[in-house]
């Protein structure tokens, strides 16, 4: 899913802030975005709900570049939201950047 106009980049953590394997959600004007970060400390941002159930993704599992939703067990891709076969669906991504240590997401002004 595309970003929406109008979005600027917001600090919203730090690397250290994010466990290792798993997540941490930010509160937005628009919703919870769950945090997610691998074993490589690349750091994704997705809304925090599972397309499935509305799962928590944060509460989820990480490995490459996978979530592993903590209700069901559904996987979805970190780069793209997609639920990964044999599940359909789709959870929207942000943008991530990382300076240093610091995390920041393309959101909304």
């Amino acid at each position: 899913m595309s970003v929406p106009e109008n979005t600027v980049w917001k600090e919203v953590a730090t690397l250290a802030d994010i466990p290792a394997l798993g997540g941490r959600v930010v509160a937005t004007e628009g919703g919870e975005i769950a945090l997610l970060r691998n074993e490589r400390d690349e750091v994704y941002a997705l809304d925090n709900r599972c397309p499935h159930k509305g799962g928590p993704l944060a509460e989820g599992t990480v490995s490459g570049d996978t979530v592993y939703c903590p209700l069901h067990n559904w996987r979805i891709d970190l780069k793209h939201g997609q639920a990964r076969d044999p599940d359909v669906g789709c959870v929207r991504t942000w943008p991530v950047r990382l300076e240093g240590e610091r995390v920041f997401v393309r959101l909304p002004e």
